[in-house]
């Protein structure tokens, strides 16, 4: 059956993109999670990073997708780094947000798992 968009809903209650664009955001972060994902790493409890294949379009998309992100969340801070021919995209946020960051991060390993990679 697979998994479908907002399966798990994790925006928080502190997003101000309308409720009903949310839906359509998380199945953004859905898409880059399930193709371009290849490791989840958890840094400590306020930050994970992401390992992204290392694709100029990846890099691209992750970019305008945390920055539209920062627009709504403010409370996502978005690193992304480019380095040795690697890419990670670094997601963290304060303590009073640990648990929407760990839903986050629940789906991203959800998504990668699930096979949903082309």
């Amino acid at each position: 059956m697979g998994l479908q968009p907002g399966d798990q809903r994790w925006a928080s209650a502190a997003c101000t993109l309308p409720t009903a664009e949310q839906p359509l955001r998380e199945a953004e972060f859905d898409a880059l999670f399930g193709e371009a994902v290849t490791q989840i790493m958890r840094v400590d409890a306020g930050r994970v990073r992401l390992m992204l294949r290392p694709d100029p379009e990846v890099a691209g998309r992750a970019a305008e997708l945390a920055t539209r992100e920062t627009g709504c969340c403010s409370f996502f801070t978005f690193t992304l780094t480019a380095t040795g021919g690697a890419l990670a995209l670094e997601v963290s946020v304060a303590d009073q947000h640990a648990e929407v960051l760990e839903a986050l991060t629940a789906r991203a390993a959800e998504v990668m798992t699930a096979g949903t990679r082309p």
